[in-house]
């Protein structure tokens, strides 16, 4: 299986190069590779992001002793570094409250193969996908929430989650809001879905207010979930036009439809690790 080798540091002269050099000195061939340099208001703010997919084809190497013996080269450049083997599943929870949609669309992609994802339990607010979820063999825990007993029913999710050896949570439309704890907990490893193109039709009904504002345009956001609600970096978004003919039924009914798809498309990409956050917003590798 290959590496993926994700790098980040102030820019400089040479980093490229060293970085392939040190890959193929140690025995790696490099499948892809694709950097990207987010420019400052100054030359010397600029930094340097750089993915490279590569095969170790020495024996005697393995991603150990790799990483190890990069670990100069990252001082050197002050590179902040991840390496990753992609025959490595991310394990992974799915949270969703009542609505279906994106729960369903994940686990048929997660079943046929396409998300390349450790699925380790589905957490849900609701019994409804109980039976559903159990019935594929996935662990299904239900934590009722209420206002009186949402600390107590966070801390039973954090233990879940830890008990299940999750990595990364997906909010397939759970409609409840993660307090500071949950979300620092799993920093850039929560990814919510957001029925709109953000920023626009916050709260309830959104599809009844772009109906009553006549918009011509929906969409949806997949993002990190961060302290401050819906404005996390984004990883993927998605349009569709609509016309005066679109009632409300329909206007939700191909809201979905871009809700599953820019939810998968965003768990694809972390799962991947195609994903680096900057700040306030994301570079998403091809």
């Amino acid at each position: 299986m290959s590496n993926v080798l994700l790098v980040s540091c102030a820019d400089r002269p040479g980093l490229s190069a060293a970085t392939a050099e040190f890959i193929t000195h140690h025995g790696g061939n490099i499948v892809h590779a694709e950097q990207h340099i987010e420019r400052g208001a100054a030359p010397d703010e600029a930094v340097f992001f750089q993915r490279v997919v590569f095969d170790l084809l020495r024996p005697e190497i393995d991603a150990e002793r790799f990483a190890t013996s990069f670990e100069p080269l990252a001082r050197h450049f002050g590179m902040d570094v991840e390496l990753h083997d992609d025959g490595v599943e991310v394990p992974t929870a799915i949270m969703a409250s009542r609505q279906a949609h994106c729960l369903y669309d994940l686990l048929a992609r997660w079943r046929s193969g396409e998300l390349p994802m450790d699925l380790r339990v589905v957490v849900s607010n609701h019994p409804d996908h109980a039976a559903f979820c159990e019935h594929m063999g996935l662990p299904y825990v239900h934590l009722p929430v209420t206002a009186e007993n949402k600390a107590d029913q966070e801390q039973r999710l954090l233990e879940v989650l830890v008990e299940h050896g999750v990595e990364l949570v997906v909010l397939a439309r759970y409609m409840q809001i993660l307090s500071d704890a949950v979300i620092e907990a799993y920093p850039s490893r929560i990814i919510n879905i957001h029925h709109s193109f953000l920023p626009a039709f916050m709260g309830a009904n959104p599809y009844r207010q772009a109906h009553e504002r006549g918009v011509k345009l929906i969409g949806a956001t997949a993002h990190y979930a961060t302290a401050e609600l819906d404005e996390g970096p984004i990883i993927a978004q998605d349009t569709e036009h609509v016309t005066h003919r679109d009632d409300v039924a329909r206007l939700t009914a191909m809201g979905r439809d871009l809700e599953t798809v820019v939810l998968a498309r965003a768990v694809r990409a972390h799962l991947e690790h195609r994903v680096a956050v900057h700040r306030h917003h994301t570079i998403v590798y091809t």
